[in-house]
């Protein structure tokens, strides 16, 4: 995939802007948006199958992480104003209106997910699109932009500019981009606020995170472990929800520690081919991924119960050789204090720190002792108490019992520096457009003169707004 050039990032722009003010999607009909969403869609859903291939081919995620996640993505595809009370003989509603050209950043680990959760309700709104997929992944997104000309989605509303760094300061600092979106680490999302802020444009940023799952003595082991082990290993650990940091009452530690570890062997035992449908786990992303996990890992001093070294030799299952791809295995580390980096900062990979706490006031203090606040996990049998905890834990999504769960209708974003903004429901919708309110007098001509002459001479109090 050739990286778009700067030339090509202005003509794109420009289009875009072009495309906009001609009203071939921004002006068109509110249902036919929809009706070429649900063309799209349908079309979507057909190659799901070849979609998968190639998000698993790029990205050395699992066959079937890949088709189980695909699959709900024509959800996201499949809307327009209000009346608002106002005092006196006025009528005043309320529309919303499209921004115009919106910049969308995604990122390697999710790449067909995040790009149609933010160019869903982008192109809902009547925007024109703009977006730059991560240089890592890149093929699926552009293969989607050739189905959405397809369904109907007019030239130039929708475009695509692949490319790293450079490409992207080059789409989020053109003024006519008017929102800019984007899921990246946190420093990425400062310094893309900073540009974006300066052109006094919108900005949603889903970034960093440093899930924590809480596990109580009263949860359910098995599901427990089940759910735990997919909170943290699932897409390698390479998500910002991922479960990081392992809280788990100390009455429950032990027998829950001695059937993680045996899962966690058995995750690692069965990995293999990524196109493999029975391989449990793929490689991380590039050898700066592994080099970092590993770094973090080895630099801890802490006691490392499992994993802890990049995968050599081949695979029990099917003979793959791991020297050809940046495996690491699921890594446990213990003993970890709250000030530790690996405490504390994103690994991006798949390692987590177990910890164990004695009372509901420990175990919340440990949660939110962090800088991050995505998302966040409880197992517990007490909804009482999952229902006590969640409202104080400082994430944007809270899980009980569960993990990774998303949907069309849920709002998905982080507090503290895990970004801003929502992806998902209305909110994600409302952000793409601007409300406009259109004042209308509903009085009679003869009224509208006995009550609204501001400077009408016979001194009576006249209404001003």
């Amino acid at each position: 995939v050739i990286s778009a050039s700067t030339d090509e990032v202005s003509n794109a722009i420009t289009s875009a802007k072009a495309a906009f003010d001609s009203g071939v999607w921004s002006k068109a009909p509110a249902i036919h948006r929809s009706k070429v969403l649900s063309t799209l869609a349908r079309k979507l859903e057909a190659k799901i199958p070849e979609f998968a291939e190639i998000e698993s081919i790029q990205t050395g995620r699992v066959i079937r992480e890949m088709k189980a996640q695909l699959g709900r993505l024509p959800e996201w595809l499949t809307h327009s104003g209000f009346v608002a009370p106002t005092q006196g003989t006025l009528l005043n509603y309320v529309t919303r209106v499209p921004l115009g050209v919106v910049a969308q950043i995604t990122p390697f680990n999710h790449p067909m997910l995040i790009s149609i959760k933010k160019i869903a309700p982008a192109l809902a709104a009547g925007n024109s699109v703009i977006v730059k997929p991560s240089e890592l992944a890149p093929i699926s997104v552009l293969e989607f932009a050739e189905l959405a000309a397809e369904a109907g989605v007019p030239p130039h509303v929708l475009s695509i500019l692949p490319g790293g760094a450079d490409v992207g300061k080059a789409i989020v600092s053109n003024p006519i981009v008017r929102k800019v979106d984007i899921t990246a680490g946190t420093p990425t999302g400062k310094a893309i606020g900073s540009i974006v802020g300066n052109n006094l444009a919108s900005f949603t940023a889903e970034l960093g995170g440093k899930a924590p799952i809480l596990v109580f003595d009263d949860a359910d082991i098995e599901a427990a472990v089940n759910g735990v082990a997919f909170a943290s290993f699932v897409a390698s650990g390479q998500t910002c929800v991922s479960g990081t940091r392992l809280l788990v009452q100390s009455g429950l530690y032990d027998s829950f520690r001695t059937a993680f570890l045996k899962k966690v062997e058995s995750i690692t035992r069965r990995m293999g081919d990524p196109s493999n449908p029975k391989s449990t786990m793929g490689p991380v992303i590039s050898s700066r991924a592994l080099e970092r996990a590993e770094r973090m890992v080895s630099q801890s001093g802490r006691s490392i119960i499992a994993g802890g070294s990049r995968m050599t030799g081949t695979s029990g299952i099917d003979g793959f050789d791991f020297s050809k791809g940046y495996f690491y295995p699921p890594t446990v580390v213990e003993g970890i204090k709250p000030e530790d980096e690996l405490f504390q900062e994103e690994v991006f990979g798949p390692v987590v720190t177990m910890t164990p706490f004695q009372t509901e006031e420990e175990a919340l203090a440990l949660a939110n002792n962090c800088k991050y606040g995505l998302g966040a996990g409880i197992w517990t049998s007490d909804l009482s108490r999952a229902h006590r905890l969640a409202a104080q834990i400082e994430a944007g999504l809270c899980w009980v019992n569960t993990h990774h769960r998303n949907d069309p209708s849920s709002p998905w974003g982080g507090m503290k520096e895990s970004g801003i903004g929502r992806e998902n429901g209305l909110e994600a919708y409302e952000s793409y457009t601007q409300s406009k309110s259109t004042i209308v007098n509903i009085a009679s001509a003869d009224s509208m003169k006995a009550t609204d002459d501001w400077f009408a001479d016979d001194g009576n109090e006249k209404r001003y707004g």
